[in-house]
């Protein structure tokens, strides 16, 4: 007989790529898939490319600021609950997996109150407020790194890493010489600095460019409307607002990467061995979890580190170079890493949950 399964998840990719690498495998495995976001988000455009029936509720954010939203979104997160156990209700799903977000809360409080068990996905060092109340009803809580075990109740907590698209694991460089119009006469560098690109980092890397091309073809993913028309006919760098099905051909080509430090692309970068370079979103910029993952790789021995307050182009191109000459020091360290099969693990958590609920 056919499992069922709830996914859940959204208002930024972090919450709705790791789902997404999950749909072939749950296929495999013989669950009917089904999606829960809210009625309008980023969530319900990456879903319509997938073939698995998706349904909106309401939802409102939980913010630790003053908002006057503040006062209207509880009403929408009790509806959303009422949606929400109306679906599964009607559903009748085996097991629901959620990857937070603010939509997530109403699906997993509705799914425990209707005794469906629940597995969340924490990527962050640190659980985010929508998972801290989610947390309490679920069955299992699957983490990215060995520090959040800390953080979480010991009979839940399963380390596993992030699920990573498979497809990335099937990249073609000479796709992406091509595509860049780069040869193999100088190693790669691979610049991406998160979904909506970084100001900061692409203003350093512009700036070290003359130094940087000496040594390397430079990749340049820079986000939506953030590429310089004056670098357009610089030979050896090649920019791109946003890449999705040559990204794998790309990571493919790069020997060396320079990123932002979200959760989901570090581990993308470990899965795929690349020794990398982490620029973290300053603590002013965000609650500060992306300078904790960092700190873990760099202690797992998988990243080098620069904080954006220290930023300069003479640095990065400092770093850059250190990493290169040492890459295979920090290959063979993610080559051991716990966390690079997050799919299978996830998919054997919930063939045991649905065998024995």
């Amino acid at each position: 007989m056919q499992k069922k399964i709830v996914l859940t998840g959204g208002g930024t990719a972090g919450h709705i790529t790791p789902n997404i690498a999950l749909l072939p495998r749950l296929a495999q495995s013989g669950y009917q898939a089904y999606y829960i976001g809210s009625y309008e988000g980023m969530e319900k455009r990456l879903m319509e490319d997938y073939d698995i029936p998706y349904y909106g509720i309401a939802t409102g954010k939980f913010r630790r600021y003053f908002d006057l939203k503040n006062f209207s979104d509880p009403f929408r997160v009790l509806k959303g609950f009422s949606e929400a156990r109306k679906l599964l209700k009607q559903l009748q799903p085996d097991v629901v997996f959620s990857k937070g977000g603010f939509v997530a809360v109403p699906v997993v409080r509705a799914a425990a109150s209707l005794k469906i068990p629940c597995v969340i996905h924490e990527s962050d060092m640190t659980p985010g407020l929508a998972n801290k109340i989610c947390i309490p009803v679920a069955k299992k809580v699957c983490c990215n790194f060995p520090e959040t075990m800390r953080s979480l109740p010991a009979e839940k907590a399963v380390l596993t890493g992030s699920p990573i698209r498979e497809e990335l694991l099937k990249g073609k460089k000479e796709a992406a010489y091509k595509l860049c119009g780069f040869d193999s006469s100088k190693p790669v560098l691979m610049v991406i600095g998160g979904s909506l690109g970084s100001v900061a980092i692409n203003q350093a890397v512009r700036e070290a460019l003359p130094k940087l091309l000496a040594d390397f073809s430079v990749v340049h993913i820079c986000g939506k409307d953030k590429i310089d028309n004056l670098l357009l006919n610089t030979k050896g760098y090649k920019q791109f607002e946003y890449l999705k099905g040559d990204l794998k051909n790309v990571f493919a080509m790069a020997d060396v990467v320079v990123s932002r430090a979200g959760a989901n692309a570090i581990c993308e970068l470990v899965a795929l061995k690349k020794p990398n370079l982490l620029i973290p979103l300053s603590a002013g910029a965000s609650r500060g979890d992306q300078i904790l993952n960092a700190r873990s790789f760099e202690a797992q021995g998988f990243s080098v580190v620069i904080d954006e307050d220290y930023l300069s182009p003479g640095l990065l191109t400092e770093k850059i170079q250190e990493l290169y000459f040492t890459r295979q020091t920090y290959i063979d360290a993610m080559g051991k890493s716990r966390q690079t099969n997050a799919i299978s693990a996830i998919i054997k958590l919930l063939d045991e949950i649905t065998e024995n609920p």
